[in-house]
């Protein structure tokens, strides 16, 4: 493996949920330790569970994991980390400042920003204070900080008094103003990451566009603020030998070749390693040892013969049965990135407007070859497409050319910084969204990509929506504002899109509690390319299979009210036909 070759001290694992970072990041460090180097492996990843893929408890204090030795490990709990923050900050002024007012700080203080950032802060000194760390010859970090934590934390001049002066915004750079530990600490932070003698960053995705585009932003992000030593390593690439007499294993194969063969450009010359799929769940010492060698003994889960009939879960057009009975309203498609939301969107839509339903389907997908295949092709269905990039660039330039006109240097370069948030885009594409979820009192509006609960509550607490309308219609009108009809279960139906994995299903839940504090009660979940739900004879697919078992179990009976299981394909859904098909797929 390239990027295991002369490792630096430092070595960080990047990229989306599901990736395989953490398997990756255990298996590196077990093969570090067993070349008798002493070996610290460090979580901050809210989805990702060390000690669970070691078999043993762990938690927030360096434990040496008893089965390999020279190797010890670390979770810093980035959930508890967040809170402790908060409480930094919420605490002085409970009780002196209005509820109204200390609700919205918490509020500022709830997103992934607050919980990245308090992370860096537990993590900092790993990287700085060689007494913490002076019995390790490597520290292995299983994630490592955005691009946009990094240079929030580069930012000239005093941004908390910026914020205390009133020139910020309910934001991401509330977190901010917390920090306690002096600035040079994060600056030396920053350098050793910097340092290629000391760091080397380890992009992880999977051979599918959508996680290797991510993987390509973060490159640029981090090698724009001066961390450009990076190695791609793309996991899970489905092996050639598996796919000789599995019709379903062939199509998987031939796609992921596809995707491979046309990398983003930024990627192409990076160091890079393959890992081939493997049949076993990467949990235990004799599974991680094998994760990063070609050849594999590890006995694979029993290949229990799985029939897509035998499964008794609902498919997606039993959840299309019952959002048609209202006749109208608002679907939302929510999730991470490389689920497929906006292909169910696009196959719930289909099949609405197929039973003679009036459906307008927006998207602020980048793929937009899905909207030109539907466009004008199926009566009833209308179909619009925010470009993301456009709206969140006329955000930004309405925020600078408002707030940021009155402001000096230093100040306008914190305001710049705070709308790089992710932030930015969902507030300026939800706006443009809002636009037509009106739409639903007469039609049904079927939105796919949505923002999450932390930033819907950001709106609301500033109220912008609130007092525009009001504004807008005058004292004593009734209205409703977007945030309101998100909130009526009889209005809007949000549907969760996971994966049958650990972390996507994790991570969804995490989705789930986040929409729930802003009011909003998903609907139901919807587990995507599933392949236990699909039909196969491939040993590799069959022990794949089994091992999904478990999370569709997690949905049914822990985290959904209702859901769907949508069978993995041979040919992508793509086109109207075979859209309608998706939705009719399953038990």
């Amino acid at each position: 493996m390239k990027f295991l070759l002369n490792p630096p001290r430092f070595l960080f694992f990047t990229g989306k949920g599901g990736v395989g970072k953490t398997s990756i990041a255990c298996a590196t460090s077990i093969v570090l330790a067993s070349a008798g180097k002493r070996v610290l492996l460090v979580s901050t990843d809210p989805a990702s569970n060390v000690g669970q893929v070691f078999g043993i408890s762990i938690g927030n204090q360096v434990t040496a994991v008893t089965d390999v030795p020279s190797l010890s490990a670390l979770e810093i709990d980035p959930q508890a980390a967040a809170q402790a923050y908060r409480d930094r900050i919420v605490g002085p002024v409970r009780g002196v400042l209005p509820d109204s007012v200390v609700k919205g700080i918490e509020e500022q203080l709830s997103g992934a920003c607050t919980t990245e950032i308090a992370a860096f802060d537990e993590f900092t000194a790993l990287l700085i204070d060689g007494a913490l760390t002076e019995d390790f010859d490597h520290i292995v970090f299983d994630t490592a900080p955005t691009g946009h934590t990094i240079r929030m934390l580069q930012l000239p001049g005093a941004w908390s008094g910026f914020l205390e002066d009133g020139k910020g915004d309910a934001s991401c750079l509330g977190p901010l103003a917390g920090l306690e530990k002096q600035r040079t600490q994060y600056k030396a932070a920053v350098d050793a990451l910097a340092d290629e003698q000391k760091t080397r960053l380890v992009l992880v995705a999977r051979a599918q566009a959508a996680t290797l585009n991510e993987a390509a932003r973060t490159h640029d992000e981090l090698a724009g603020i001066g961390l450009s030593k990076q190695y791609l390593v793309i996991n899970g690439v489905f092996p050639e030998a598996e796919a000789a007499s599995d019709p379903l294993a062939q199509a998987i194969y031939q796609r992921e070749q596809a995707v491979l063969a046309n990398l983003p450009e930024v990627l192409r010359d990076l160091p890079t390693d393959q890992i081939d799929l493997k049949a076993f769940n990467l949990f235990g010492l004799a599974a991680l040892k094998q994760l990063l060698e070609t050849e594999t003994t590890v006995s694979a889960t029993p290949a229990v013969p799985l029939e897509a009939s035998k499964i008794n879960a609902p498919s997606l057009a039993s959840l299309v049965d019952d959002i048609a009975l209202e006749g109208h309203g608002l679907v939302m498609t929510m999730g991470k990135g490389g689920v497929g939301k906006t292909t169910l969107a696009a196959a719930i839509a289909v099949e609405l407007a197929s039973r003679g339903h009036e459906v307008h389907l927006t998207t602020s997908d980048p793929a937009a070859h899905l909207m030109e295949t539907l466009n004008g092709t199926l009566a009833h269905l209308t179909v619009s497409r925010i470009d993301p990039h456009e709206v969140t660039e006329a955000y930004r330039a309405q925020v600078l050319a408002t707030k940021g006109a009155k402001l000096d240097a230093a100040g306008r370069a914190v305001l710049e910084e705070d709308l790089r948030s992710p932030c930015t885009e969902e507030i300026a594409v939800f706006q443009a969204f809002s636009r037509v979820i009106r739409e639903a009192g007469k039609k049904f509006v079927v939105m796919d990509t949505a923002p999450t609960g932390h930033t819907l509550l950001l709106l609301d607490a500033t109220g912008a929506y609130h007092r525009d309308i009001s504004r807008q219609m005058g004292a004593g009108v009734h209205f409703t504002t977007p945030m309101m009809q998100l909130q009526d279960p009889k209005q809007t139906k949000v549907l969760i899109v996971t994966l049958a994995e650990t972390t996507p299903v994790l991570e969804a839940a995490n989705l789930q509690a986040d929409l729930r504090r802003a009011g909003i009660e998903p609907w139901a979940w919807v587990i995507n390319n599933s392949v236990a739900a699909a039909q196969v004879s491939s040993p590799l697919l069959k022990a794949r299979a089994h091992n999904e078992l478990r999370e569709i179990e997690a949905v049914a009976t822990r985290h959904a009210k209702r859901y769907a299981l949508v069978p993995l394909l041979q040919d992508e859904p793509i086109g109207m036909q075979r859209l309608q098909q998706l939705s009719e797929q399953g038990a």
